[in-house]
């Protein structure tokens, strides 16, 4: 987990993850997590090891299927099987579920963001009350989770008028 200044180097094996430290959960997110690729089921335990040791046991966690390259329906963490739901909303956050009603939204930064930019991303996530959108902050951050559109067919071939 990063610490508040933001310097601790990531290990291989641990997750790169901010919560926001205050009790109030007023801002739009409650933290950021920073996956090294799209396997979610490489990432997905190492991630929820570490929510549970802060959160508690975890019931659910929902994700965008258009971000990741498998779709599994559970993971286990510590021998307690969490569920995986699946929907296509392409908007660059983790919803966690911990007992019913209780849920933690997470900026998922794209793997191939730089340090530099993941850094100020996740910063700005756990801003107390912080009120901008998981795509307003990696806008902000110089990051896009969008593929670059491809540029439109030129209207004419080259050397010939248009």
């Amino acid at each position: 987990m990063l610490t508040d200044t933001g310097v601790q180097s990531a290990l291989p094996g641990t997750a790169v993850l901010r919560l926001e430290t205050t009790s109030n959960r007023t801002g739009t997110l409650d933290g950021a997590w920073w996956p090294r690729s799209r396997g979610i089921e490489g990432e997905l335990p190492t991630l929820l090891t570490a929510l549970t040791a802060r959160l508690g046991p975890l019931a659910r966690v929902g994700l965008d299927a258009s971000a990741w390259d498998d779709a599994p329906r559970h993971v286990d963490v510590d021998g307690h099987s969490v569920r995986i739901d699946w929907s296509a909303v392409g908007d660059n956050t983790m919803i966690i579920t911990r007992g019913r009603h209780d849920h933690f939204a997470l900026l998922v930064i794209p793997p191939q963001a730089g340090t530099e930019a993941a850094r100020a991303a996740m910063s700005m996530a756990v801003q107390p009350g912080q009120p901008m959108s998981a795509e307003h902050i990696l806008t902000a951050s110089g990051l896009s989770s969008r593929p670059s559109p491809t540029p439109p067919p030129p209207l004419s071939a080259p050397g010939m008028p248009a």
